[in-house]
C-alpha cells in the first residue's frame, strides 16, 4: 500500500501548503502589499488555493471509513473512537489557540485589522470547546477552526450511517445505500445552500465521495462502481456546477482506481524514492499541526510588516519566506511536543486502524474557503 499512503501523503502536503499561502493571499498588509506586487500570483491564491479544502474533504471520507468499520459493526467502541477523534482535535485547537491569543494581543500594539481576533469571554471560549462557534455565529478566534468543527461533525455523522446500517443488516449494503444517499442529497441540495455551510450536510457530499471511492475501489466490480460514482458526480454538476464538487469528484475517482489498481497489481506499483517518501510523511504528518500553528505566525508577520509598509519588494519578500518558514518549523515543533503527547492523553489506545485519524482538518475560517 506504499504508493497509496505516497499518494496520501502528496495530497496532504500539497494541502496544507495552499492553505498557508492562501491565507497570505487573505489577510492583513502583507495581502494587500502580495496583491500589489503579484496581482496575478496573489488573485489565484486567494481565489483557487482555498479549493484544497477539497483534498481534505475526499482524504476524510476515504480513511474514516476505514477506520470505522470495526466501530460500526459491533467489534470496537464507536463511542470510544468519537471520544478519541474529539480529543485529537479539540485539545491540540486549544494550545494553538492559546497561541493566537497571545500573538493577538501582541499584533493588536502595532495593527489595526479587522482579522486581529479581539480578546474572548469565557462564552466565545466554551463555544469553541463544543464546536458550536459557527453554528451559534460567534467569531472564531484563529483561522481554519471552522473546519475542526466541521470535520468531527462529518465523523459522527458518518458514523451514525454505519452504525444504523450495520445494526439493521449485517453486512456493509444498506451502509453503503445510507451514505450514498445522503451523498447525494449533499450534492444536489444541501451543497447549494450557502446557509448551511455550518454544518456538515453542507460538506457531505465531499466526504461521501472520498467513503464511496473506498468502497468502489474494494468492490467485486469497481468499474462498474466507479462508473456509477462518476454518473452521479456528473449530474450534480450537471444541475449547478461547482468547481470546488467537480475537484471532489476527480480526486475520489483516482483515490478509487488506485485501489482498484492496488488491489489487481499488487506487484506493479513504482517504488517511490525514499527521500521523496520521507519528505512528503513528514509533510503529512505535520499537516494538522500547520493548519493549527500558521495562523499565530501570520499575525505578527503582519504586525511585523505594518511598520515596513512602503520599504520596497525586499522587505516583502523576505517577511514572506518568514512567515513560511517560522509556520513549518513551528508546526514541526507543535506536532512533535503538542499534538502527538495531547491526542495520547488520558484515553486508551484503539486496537483498530488509526489511519482514519491522518485526515486532519487545514482549512481557514473565510467563508471564502468554502
Amino acid at each position: 500500500m506504499q504508493a497509496r499512503h505516497t499518494f496520501i501523503d502528496g495530497l496532504k502536503f500539497l494541502g496544507a501548503q495552499l492553505i498557508v499561502l492562501h491565507h497570505l493571499s487573505a489577510y492583513g498588509p502583507l495581502a494587500d502589499a502580495l496583491h500589489r506586487a503579484t496581482p496575478a500570483l496573489a488573485g489565484w491564491l486567494y481565489d483557487y488555493a482555498r479549493m484544497a479544502v477539497q483534498f481534505f474533504l475526499v482524504l476524510g471520507g476515504f480513511l474514516a471509513v476505514q477506520h470505522l468499520r470495526p466501530m460500526a459493526s459491533g467489534q470496537a467502541s464507536l463511542r470510544m473512537a468519537i471520544a478519541r477523534r474529539y480529543q485529537r482535535l479539540v485539545l491540540p485547537m486549544f494550545a494553538a489557540l492559546l497561541l493566537a491569543l497571545c500573538a493577538a494581543a501582541i499584533a493588536r500594539v502595532w495593527l489595526h485589522d479587522p482579522f486581529v481576533p479581539t480578546t474572548p469571554g469565557w462564552g466565545q471560549l466554551l463555544a469553541h470547546a463544543l464546536l458550536l462557534q459557527d453554528v451559534l455565529g460567534i467569531e472564531a478566534l484563529s483561522a481554519g477552526i471552522w473546519y475542526v468543527a466541521i470535520d468531527f461533525q462529518l465523523f459522527l455523522l458518518l458514523a451514525i450511517l454505519m452504525r444504523l446500517g450495520y445494526r439493521a443488516q449485517p453486512g456493509r449494503q444498506l451502509t453503503v445505500v445510507l451514505v450514498l444517499a445522503l451523498m447525494v442529497g449533499s450534492l444536489v441540495l444541501f451543497n447549494r445552500q450557502p446557509g448551511l455551510d455550518p454544518w456538515a450536510l453542507y460538506f457531505f457530499g465531499s466526504y461521501g465521495l472520498g467513503t464511496a471511492a473506498w468502497w468502489a475501489g474494494r468492490s467485486r466490480h469497481p468499474l462498474a462502481a466507479l462508473g456509477l460514482l462518476a454518473v452521479i458526480g456528473i449530474g450534480a454538476l450537471w444541475l449547478e456546477f461547482r468547481e470546488r464538487a467537480a475537484l471532489a469528484l476527480a480526486l475520489a475517482l483516482l483515490l478509487g482506481g488506485l485501489v482498484w489498481q492496488r488491489r489487481a497489481y499488487p506487484r506493479g506499483e513504482h517504488p517511490v524514492p525514499e527521500v521523496l517518501r520521507q519528505l512528503l510523511h513528514r509533510g503529512a504528518a505535520m499537516s494538522y499541526a500547520l493548519f493549527l500553528i500558521h495562523f499565530p505566525v501570520l499575525l505578527l508577520a503582519n504586525a511585523f510588516y505594518a511598520q515596513w509598509t512602503g520599504a520596497g519588494a525586499l522587505v516583502l519578500v523576505a517577511t514572506v519566506l518568514g512567515y513560511w518558514l517560522a509556520s513549518m518549523t513551528l508546526a514541526w515543533a507543535f506536532e512533535r511536543y503538542v499534538e502527538t503527547p495531547l491526542a495520547r492523553w488520558g484515553l486508551p489506545r484503539s486496537s483498530g486502524s488509526t489511519s482514519a485519524m491522518a485526515s486532519r482538518p487545514l482549512q481557514s475560517n473565510s467563508p471564502r474557503t468554502r
